[in-house]
């Protein structure tokens, strides 16, 4: 993928959490021009806010990510928990799409690529919060997708779990024996995935190969997305 957003302007949101390092580096490394955007999206006016400052990008990388508070059953949830994990993942991507949708379509070109997770395609017990606002971008994508696509502008979402990030699998948990054999119950690959092979994915979404991929959640779980 040499060259694959030579001279493109990227926008990373939340750049310095979950995938925002390895994405600016590879895109970086292949000729972008990154905005490795740090501010936090929750207020409303952010993600406006972040779109003015910099203006429409060709890529837009949606890096939202929150913990997964897990082994938590619905009811012990509360309310502040709920609603945090969409304030975070949900509310953001729609304003983001929101604020560049427009000058994207009347360019009639643009790529925005979300990093979600495959628990939003495969249920799981005691993380309801974190799973129904991570359904919620699948839903999304899928439905601006459809919209964006006669106007030759491309929404996708990379479905991934068991990738390595410092938020979400910090070196000790990895480490440790207990987590070892989890990994190898679970991921029929064996292994967690690099945050560079997310990235890769996320980098062929964001190129011209990419056109006729249209609101698709694609699994990137070593497998374990087929196990549900």
């Amino acid at each position: 993928m040499s060259g694959a957003v030579q001279g493109k302007r990227v926008v990373v949101t939340c750049a310095d959490r979950f995938m925002g390092p390895a994405t600016c580096e590879l895109f970086a490394e292949q000729g972008a021009e990154v905005v490795a955007d740090l501010r936090d999206l929750r207020p409303p006016a952010a993600c406006d806010e972040l779109i003015d400052t910099h203006g429409c990008p060709d890529v837009l990388i949606v890096n939202l990510g929150a913990p997964s508070s897990p082994n938590t059953p619905v009811e012990d949830l509360d309310d502040d928990t709920w609603a945090e994990k969409f304030e975070v993942m949900v509310h953001p991507l729609f304003r983001l799409a929101r604020a560049v949708l427009p000058t994207m379509k009347q360019r009639r070109a643009g790529k925005i690529v979300v990093y979600g997770s495959a628990t939003g395609l495969r249920s799981m017990a005691k993380v309801s919060a974190y799973s129904a606002a991570r359904a919620a971008q699948v839903g999304f994508v899928k439905a601006a997708g459809l919209e964006a696509a006669p106007h030759n502008v491309q929404i996708n979402l990379i479905a991934q779990n068991y990738v390595e990030n410092s938020e979400y699998y910090p070196p000790e948990l990895v480490a440790s024996e207990r987590f070892q054999r989890h990994l190898a119950r679970n991921v029929p690959a064996g292994r967690l995935a690099t945050g560079r092979e997310d990235a890769e994915l996320a980098l062929f979404l964001a190129s011209d190969k990419s056109d006729f991929i249209v609101g698709q959640a694609i699994p990137f779980s070593g497998g374990w997305t087929l196990q549900g």
